[in-house]
């Protein structure tokens, strides 16, 4: 069988990036949260090779969503604790920066689209800034529980977790001031070595350039 999925480890202590995120929130989201959906993912993994070997497959869909669903918050979360540092905040640079500016007009209007995006998703989801291989540009949009109203084709870049076990703790239900201080936080390196691989990386994967 393929190898399980793993619980990554965090490049940071749990209390690093306080005071914006706190040590408690960040044990629970990672060790709790998170693992939830690595045995999750793992277990449908399992239960769709028993289905297959047993010849029994009355239940394939519903396993195919639980795996879409755990799979979904892991890559997600695996991304959003790469997305965050100690030393985060500041703007965008170089070719980054470039990009988006020729997207959405202006860094600040870049920051006022994914604030925006993040504070309007209903209930639970992400706020996501991808790169789009077909179409050779960022672009924004929610991800609703953990894998739906993502498009066909895009790489994740930078990613804001709004479910409530991402802030309450912190900030009760006032959202808006959880997206603030994520700004402080996230980490300019990373985004930028995501571009660069995603732009160097997915160009003609999809459609024949």
């Amino acid at each position: 069988m393929s190898t399980l999925y793993t619980l990554p480890e965090l490049p940071y202590d749990y209390s690093a990036l306080e005071p914006h995120i706190s040590g408690k929130i960040m044990e629970l989201h990672h060790s709790k949260h998170h693992q939830a959906y690595v045995t999750g993912a793992n277990t449908a993994l399992e239960q769709l090779a028993t289905a297959r070997s047993a010849g029994d497959l009355v239940n394939v869909n519903k396993l195919e969503k639980d795996l879409a669903f755990n799979l979904g918050g892991h890559i997600n979360h695996s991304v959003f604790w790469q997305n965050l540092s100690p030393e985060g905040g500041g703007a965008p640079e170089g070719e980054l920066q470039a990009a988006l500016v020729d997207a959405f007009g202006s860094i600040e209007a870049f920051r006022a689209h994914f604030t925006a995006t993040a504070l309007g998703v209903q209930g639970s989801g992400w706020a996501v800034l991808a790169w789009d291989s077909v179409g050779s540009r960022p672009v924004i949009f929610q991800l609703f529980d953990q894998q739906g109203n993502a498009p066909l084709g895009v790489t994740p870049l930078l990613q804001l977790d709004v479910w409530e076990h991402a802030y309450y703790l912190d900030y009760l239900n006032v959202r808006a001031d959880y997206v603030k201080a994520f700004w402080e936080l996230v980490s300019g390196p990373d985004v930028q070595r995501r571009f660069e691989a995603a732009r160097t990386g997915t160009q003609g994967l999809i459609v024949a350039s």
